[in-house]
């Protein structure tokens, strides 16, 4: 049972935001959507893949920053491209697989290579793709392994 679920705080935008992330993950359903007098979502609670949410219309006092981001974990790069393209739309891409979607919620879109590569024993070849890593906006995982190889990208 999973025990810690993330709470995210939204300016009036809950249930779109919750409709959103719900298009953008595979198994994803609504959970619980508890309105108040006026019909308006007050929470909403919901699974991406499997992952528990709740989001809450608290109003504009608090917003979201990268102190705390979503870490969506990828396979292939057919993955990271989805993912990244999805959670762009409307929001802004960063640096070294972050971005910011429209709701100003912090994401990391990371392939699972990325950290057996930098994680790698041979300490000159990882901190290639760790070079690598520091200049690219999405993660390309060919553009890493090059750099792991000593090669040039693709």
């Amino acid at each position: 049972m999973q025990t810690i679920t993330p709470y995210l705080w939204f300016d009036g935008k809950a249930e779109e935001a919750m409709n959103f992330y719900l298009s953008v993950f595979p198994n994803s359903r609504t959970v619980n959507i508890a309105r108040g007098p006026d019909g308006g979502v007050m929470t909403a609670t919901f699974e991406l893949d499997g992952q528990r949410f709740m989001a809450l219309n608290g109003g504009p006092q608090f917003q979201f920053t990268e102190a705390i981001s979503l870490f969506v974990n990828c396979e292939t790069q057919e993955e990271v491209d989805a993912y990244w393209e999805k959670l762009c739309e409307g929001g802004k891409p960063g640096r070294c697989g972050w971005l910011k979607d429209k709701f100003g919620v912090s994401w990391q879109v990371v392939p699972s290579a990325l950290g057996r590569l930098i994680g790698g024993a041979d300490r000159e070849r990882a901190g290639r793709a760790l070079a690598a890593m520091m200049g690219m906006s999405k993660i390309e995982i060919a553009g890493l392994q090059a750099a792991y190889d000593g090669r040039e990208p693709v």
